[in-house]
């Protein structure tokens, strides 16, 4: 199990511990009944409409007073489906770990949870509001202008996140110089002899959400972005190891890799110095951001898929409807 498959897991049993105290007064029991399961999609997924009518409709007010507390619960609507299922799915992983059997397959509790999906008509949010398309992308490298190390770290950071196809916030904060491969300069225009040479890096990814580590799945960086991340480099002297790494208020560097967590606050933290709104932009938005791009580039669906690794080709698809209604292509 990948490292942040691994995180994910025991967020969800700290969840569902604190859940399963603060509506029945006991621990989590192993296994769970079926009435626990039926309970905790009756507690997240609920009409809001009906709530109006019916206070006790839901999650109780006690319940979700204790998970706020524990800074557990945040959101005052239902919650998304994914993450009910996603719990769910940790849920019944962890019993299978126990050799437990659990209420997961049961008729009653997939009826259950088909129906209260259709009632929570909750439509589905992106991660990323808003795209970090290029122009947002040069806003947040013009707040990269010092000398600072900071700058450098963090631009190198935004145009290899980028250029590589728009990486998760995950992979970017577990590159290692390891995985970097120096190829050939390429011509900044093929077609032209002599054009200039723009130095060219490839990235052997490994594992990836998309893939196992033994796919060899690899990306390409050209020009610009190569560049930055060798000024970063040689900089901060970073010959072995992570790639990005956290710096302190002195100038030190930490030894170890970011949290994927640390990537997304750089990222917010440059789009505020650049005078944008944080809550409309994430790390994600770098990943759409690049298909988007690419789209109004011209760039067919699948070259640009092979760069950003998506398995899905209706959720590439998407960014690429998107760039065309805004070019007015798909208005008839």
């Amino acid at each position: 199990m990948g490292e942040n498959s691994l995180r994910a897991l025991a967020s969800d049993l700290a969840y569902l511990e604190a859940w399963a105290l603060a509506s029945t007064g006991s621990p989590l029991p192993w296994p769970a009944p079926e009435a626990l399961a039926l309970k905790f999609v009756a507690h997240h997924l609920w009409d809001p409409a009906r709530r109006e009518a019916e206070p006790g409709h839901g999650m109780p007010a006690d319940v979700a007073e204790s998970l706020r507390a524990r800074d557990l619960l945040r959101v005052e609507r239902p919650h998304a489906p994914a993450t009910v299922r996603r719990r769910l799915a940790s849920w019944s992983t962890l019993h299978h770990w126990k050799g437990a059997l659990g209420p997961f397959k049961s008729p009653a509790l997939r009826s259950a949870l088909r129906l209260s999906v259709r009632a929570t008509s909750r439509p589905r949010m992106r991660k990323s509001q808003r795209a970090v398309t290029r122009d947002v992308l040069e806003a947040l490298l013009a707040t990269c202008g010092s000398d600072r190390l900071a700058d450098a770290r963090d631009a190198a950071l935004l145009l290899v996140a980028f250029a590589s196809g728009g990486r998760r916030r995950s992979e970017v904060a577990s590159l290692r110089v390891e995985q970097l491969v120096e190829e050939e300069p390429v011509l900044e225009d093929p077609t032209e002899p002599d054009s200039p040479a723009l130095p060219c890096l490839s990235i052997r990814l490994g594992r990836t959400k998309t893939a196992e580590a033994d796919a060899d799945a690899r990306v390409l960086l050209v020009g610009r972005p190569v560049e930055a991340l060798r000024e970063w480099l040689l900089r901060a002297d970073i010959e072995k190891g992570a790639i990005f790494r956290a710096i302190d208020q002195w100038g030190g560097l930490d030894d170890r890799a970011p949290t994927p967590q640390a990537v997304n606050a750089i990222l917010k933290r440059r789009v505020a110095a650049a005078g944008l709104d944080p809550k409309l932009y994430s790390a994600h938005g770098l990943r759409s951001g690049y298909l988007t791009e690419a789209a109004r580039a011209g760039v067919s669906l699948p070259e640009a898929m092979q760069q950003s690794q998506h398995r899905s080709v209706q959720q590439a698809a998407s960014y690429y409807n998107d760039a065309e209604r805004r070019l007015g292509k798909l208005q008839g």
